[in-house]
């Protein structure tokens, strides 16, 4: 039986599916609506079924059939991948497609600066960056759709393999007119009657309330976000402390209010940043001159003295 459907179709199709949206996809992979909604049709004629219900105004989602449809093609489109970079192995080019993930938690921080680097050295690389949840990383890794990821060792899966980068040891994020300021270090006990912002993301937020339980003290939490730069903003503005481990070099938050951080002593448990791939897979040329790279970076500029200097903003 021929095949009258092509590996792009089934790209456009994934990046439909992704996103919700024809509009959506098209700004993704830089293709035209018309093109994409032509792709789907075509598809749709050749499988005989429906793929999408069409919401005006939810966007599209997904029918039985085209749930089933979609977990095949991102098979085929994963082995398609694999086809492709066994060729760049063969003729020992770095290119091609890479997908990297990021934990939300320092996203903004670390990877623009790592892929500039990369493309640069590298241009024949189509390099896509994707900011997620830890959950979300391991998912990716899983299913292929991410190469490798940049995450903290928080609950790794026994698949998974995780490349420790950094360490980074938690701190306290203060506004500039907090009591705790200008104290040299702090402990969990002092914590306790102050008001805190918790960075709630998942896996993050279990680990800086852990922080706690380890002394037997129980946190003051005003508030929750998921928004790092939110964070930093009611921090800044004298609503509370919050508790961070990575520091850039920026003092001030999103909305100008000078930040402070201080050290946090106690029975504590540093957080490793490092690279996530499959345990059992060998990471393609590409992907191995990536995390080459990260390697470099990281350990270079997250080195455990750099980290422990006064009045900079861990996130």
């Amino acid at each position: 039986m021929a095949l009258r459907f092509s590996l792009r179709q089934l790209e456009y199709f994934h990046a439909v599916a992704e996103h919700g949206s024809i509009a959506g996809a098209a700004d993704e992979i830089n293709v035209s609506s018309p093109s994409i909604s032509a792709a789907i049709s075509q598809l749709e004629m050749e499988f005989g079924v429906q793929v999408f219900v069409r919401k005006h105004a939810q966007g599209l989602s997904l029918t039985p059939a085209g749930t089933q449809l979609l977990a095949q093609a991102r098979q085929v489109l994963a082995h398609a991948r694999r086809l492709g970079t066994l060729a760049h192995e063969v003729t020992h080019e770095v290119r091609g497609p890479l997908n990297v993930g990021c934990l939300l938690t320092f996203a903004q921080i670390v990877l623009p600066q790592l892929r500039r680097r990369f493309v640069d050295a590298y241009p024949d690389v189509t390099f896509r960056q994707f900011e997620m949840s830890q959950t979300g990383l391991f998912e990716g890794v899983r299913n292929a759709s991410l190469d490798v990821a940049l995450t903290y060792d928080l609950n790794i899966p026994g698949d998974l393999r995780f490349q420790p980068l950094a360490t980074l040891p938690p701190y306290v994020l203060v506004g500039a007119v907090h009591p705790l300021a200008r104290a040299r270090t702090v402990n969990a006990r002092m914590l306790a009657d102050h008001p805190m912002v918790l960075l709630d993301l998942p896996a993050s937020s279990e680990y800086f309330l852990s922080l706690f339980k380890r002394t037997g003290q129980t946190p003051r939490i005003i508030e929750r976000t998921r928004d790092i730069a939110v964070m930093q903003s009611l921090v800044g503005n004298g609503f509370g402390y919050s508790l961070a481990n990575i520091q850039p070099a920026p003092t001030h938050s999103p909305d100008g209010k000078r930040l402070h951080s201080v050290q946090l002593t106690g029975p504590l448990r540093p957080l490793h940043m490092g690279l996530l791939h499959i345990a059992k897979a060998k990471p393609t040329l590409t992907v191995r001159t990536f995390m080459a790279q990260c390697a470099r970076d990281i350990g270079t500029a997250h080195k455990p003295e750099k980290t422990s200097r006064r009045n900079k903003t861990p996130t």
